[in-house]
């Protein structure tokens, strides 16, 4: 009898070992998430810029351009890269042809950086064509920029659709609406 008891008292400690016995918590992986956002910029070479964060898909406050909460910013045609001579940040970004749907791998290496105010990584005209008949910009086909996050983290990759007036009275515009397609990679690899 008594070794039925201490059977039963060690097939019983033995139940609650296993049963307190923490499980190995499998990593998930966080998927890349693709969008398409619009984003208003001015049509003034002197006024501010529009800064955009791919990690939160939002606007950034002018009051944050002193931080890594932007990835990038757009006044008029002009690209900033939150890095080096416009930012804190550690962004870079590769402009590279070929189909968006097709470009599943960030390059590692390469990036280039705003290294002044007038050194800019991506270069004026190099992402679209003016047509002077209908003064119009127009995205370049077949162009995909890839940024490296200014955490210097993460991915992402790029692709302008459309740059159209916003509505306007009188002889100018006073700001351009951005539409483009994006994927962000938030687990840090930099497969899409």
């Amino acid at each position: 009898m008594k070794n039925r008891f201490n059977l039963i008292l060690i097939v019983a400690i033995a139940i609650v070992f296993t049963a307190c016995q923490k499980d190995e918590a499998t990593p998930v992986a966080v998927p890349a998430f693709s969008r398409t956002q619009t984003l208003t910029v001015n049509f003034s070479a002197t006024k501010p810029f529009a800064f955009f964060g791919f990690k939160d898909s939002a606007l950034v406050a002018n009051t944050d351009s002193t931080t890594a909460k932007w990835d990038f910013g757009l006044r008029l045609t002009t690209f900033l890269v939150n890095s080096n001579a416009s930012g804190p940040g550690k962004a870079g970004v590769i402009l590279q042809d070929g189909i968006f749907a097709n470009l599943n791998t960030a390059p590692t290496s390469g990036y280039a950086y705003d290294t002044t105010s007038t050194k800019l990584a991506i270069k004026d005209g190099s992402w679209y064509d003016y047509n002077s008949v209908s003064r119009s910009l127009v995205p370049k086909a077949g162009k995909v920029f890839f940024f490296r996050t200014a955490d210097g983290a993460h991915y992402a990759k790029m692709q302008l659709l459309a740059v159209d007036y916003a509505p306007f009275t009188g002889p100018t515009p006073s700001q351009l609406l951005y539409k483009f397609q994006y994927t962000y990679q938030p687990n840090g690899s930099n497969s899409f």
